[in-house]
């Protein structure tokens, strides 16, 4: 009987221990149910700041250095050898297209010359012989059997032979004449004699390649400028540059584009870029320094954010996008910055909206250009 009750008082507390184990394992488990749905509440309820991405195409300036150089400018060198006899122009002096500038002495060029033309005279002789032989022979061949088929033939050759002397002597004749031309130097266009290298009874010519003078055209000049790769593609045919120069201060000047080089030089990754600057009253000097403002404008519409937006990283350039409370990191590439704005390439779409300020702290799902 003992027994019994003994085995029924544990039966109870094994089923009250039961029934309190229960009871606290449901209250656990309440509780972290309930602690997990407070921080689910939490992450949803966690928002940041953000701006819609922009699709424009602004109008934007940039500055960059030029230099103007002379529109046109070359060294001048003799042609022929001979020794210098006259000069007229020094370092400074202007001059015209075709004015005389130096008059070189060669005796051996006339002589050379005399002796062309009187080759030429004997030559021309010969041929005014024979050409009279052959006439007389046409007309003695008018009657029958007076004069042989092969003489007149042979009278016609030495006829033509003769002739054909007498044009090459002439042509040597010419040459000779030519070669008396280039001993007096002449300006090729208008414009400043900016070096002197010779004086009076100086030897020059082919032979030793000595340089008389340097020539440079003031009166037009060109703005040469080094435009960055990344502005490359916003270039218009109609764009006009705005400069200075340190030696006119205060003073503004304009230009329209004239020319660029095309392709990309491959050194520095710029497009060169020339602007046609008339100076006719010499206010500009080639060999300035300038510097050049442009306004630039892409082809097309691209995508913009505020600069504050874009993330760099050790790892890359980024922003975080943030639509329907998902956070994506994308990576992009810098283009131009415009007051608070910078362009951005990357695969976004004008409905992303940008977290304004962006850390690495921020988790999100990362999405390749």
């Amino acid at each position: 009987m003992y027994h019994n009750i003994s085995i029924h008082k544990k039966s109870v507390a094994l089923l009250a221990m039961a029934a309190s184990l229960v009871l606290v394992l449901s209250a656990c488990s309440q509780k972290a149910t309930e602690k997990k749905q407070l921080q689910t509440e939490k992450v949803k309820s966690v928002s940041y700041p953000t701006a819609p991405v922009q699709f424009i195409n602004p109008e934007y300036e940039i500055s960059v250095p030029a230099e103007l150089k002379p529109y046109e400018q070359l060294s001048v060198y003799a042609k022929v050898s001979g020794f210098v006899q006259r000069l007229y122009v020094d370092r400074g002096d202007h001059v015209r297209k075709g004015q005389l500038l130096a008059v070189l002495e060669a005796p051996e060029m006339e002589q050379q010359y005399l002796s062309s033309k009187s080759s030429e005279q004997k030559v021309y002789n010969d041929y005014l012989y024979a050409k009279q032989a052959y006439d007389r022979l046409v007309d003695a061949s008018k009657t029958t059997g007076a004069v042989a088929d092969i003489e007149l033939d042979r009278a016609k050759s030495a006829m033509e032979s003769a002739k054909s002397a007498y044009d090459a002597s002439k042509a040597g004749t010419a040459h000779s004449s030519q070669l008396q031309q280039y001993l007096r130097i002449t300006a090729p266009f208008d414009g400043v004699i900016t070096q002197r290298n010779v004086s009076v009874g100086a030897l020059v010519g082919t032979g030793n390649n000595t340089l008389l003078f340097t020539m440079a055209q003031g009166n037009k000049l060109r703005l040469t400028l080094s435009l960055p790769e990344k502005h490359a593609s916003s270039v218009n045919e109609d764009m006009i540059a705005t400069f200075t120069v340190s030696s006119q201060p205060g003073k503004t000047f304009d230009a329209a584009l004239s020319r660029t080089s095309g392709l990309l030089d491959q050194q520095d990754r710029s497009l060169i870029l020339e602007f046609d600057v008339n100076n006719p009253r010499g206010e500009l000097q080639g060999g300035d320094y300038a510097q050049v403002k442009l306004k630039l404008q892409r082809k097309s519409p691209s995508h913009w954010v505020q600069s504050r937006s874009v993330l760099n990283t050790q790892s890359g350039t980024y922003v975080l996008t943030m639509n329907n409370s998902e956070v994506k990191r994308i990576a992009v590439n810098e283009g131009i910055r415009l007051d608070t704005l910078t362009e951005v390439f990357g695969n976004l779409s004008p409905e992303d909206n940008v977290i304004l300020k962006p850390s690495e702290e921020i988790k999100a799902v990362i999405v390749s250009k």
